[in-house]
């Protein structure tokens, strides 16, 4: 089984940046696709941004577009997200998934494995 262990949350004021890292360590079959997903208090969890990891393709939902970014490491044992021109929406629990098991990319049911998670907060 892969595990992951997310870091770089933290405070940021609105316009700034943060970056996200997931490291992977485990089985390497479970990371076919990975991806960053965020919860808000009292609403549900959503997805991000997934990254297929065999050849680099990303997809980043409209709510984040052009602001951030997934990408890996050439070793392909961490995931990133950087996070730019932070808005006080962004504000979540953010997490790293991989054990993608068919489906939907989009759906945070198809993922098997996640991270703690790390907090997000803008003001």
């Amino acid at each position: 089984d892969v595990q992951l262990v997310e870091s770089g949350g933290g405070s940021a004021q609105a316009g700034g940046s943060l970056r996200l890292s997931c490291t992977a360590s485990g089985s390497d079959n479970n990371r076919a696709y990975m991806g960053w997903f965020r919860q808000a208090p009292g609403k549900e969890r959503e997805w991000v941004a997934v990254i297929f990891t065999g050849n680099g393709a990303t997809y980043v939902a409209a709510s984040v577009k052009g602001r951030f970014t997934i990408s890996q490491d050439g070793a392909k044992n961490t995931l990133y997200l950087q996070m730019d021109s932070l808005i006080p929406e962004d504000t979540a629990m953010y997490y790293c998934a991989a054990d993608f098991r068919g489906g939907d990319i989009f759906s945070p049911e198809k993922y098997g494995r996640w991270g703690q998670g790390t907090q997000v907060t803008v003001s």
